[in-house]
């Protein structure tokens, strides 16, 4: 049973692996890997921006503010996030990036968990 159990901490774990808790880059046997979702706990100083945009997108993601306020830039208009809580849901072909107005902490979760999406480190502008 124990090895069907993981705990952990957010901020910890997620510091090691720039911020993904669960997906298919756990390594297998891990209760944290999945090929059908990732969670990542986002944590971002302000001026912090996405290196790359996300492009050819083949996933579904939701991305959850909790705390700091936080834009979330799409080709054809920007969200920000400002309220603890405010979240926004994007899906397959939305081409994205993101921009940490506030030191911020956001929670997404994607899926399904698709190889191949990982990217340089976040840059400050």
């Amino acid at each position: 049973m124990m090895d069907e159990v993981y705990v952990g901490n957010a901020g910890v774990d997620g510091a090691t692996n720039a911020g993904w808790l669960l997906g298919h880059f756990m390594p297998a046997g891990d209760p944290r890997h999945s090929t059908e979702v990732e969670v990542k706990w986002g944590v971002h100083p302000p001026g912090e921006a996405r290196s790359t945009w996300a492009t050819g997108e083949q996933r579904t993601a939701l991305l959850v503010l909790v705390s700091g306020r936080f834009r979330v830039e799409f080709r054809d208009r920007t969200v920000v996030l400002g309220t603890p809580g405010d979240y926004v849901v994007w899906g397959r072909g939305a081409d994205h990036s993101w921009y940490a107005e506030r030191e911020s902490v956001v929670l997404t979760v994607r899926w399904p968990s698709v190889p191949g999406y990982r990217v340089g480190p976040p840059v400050l502008r």
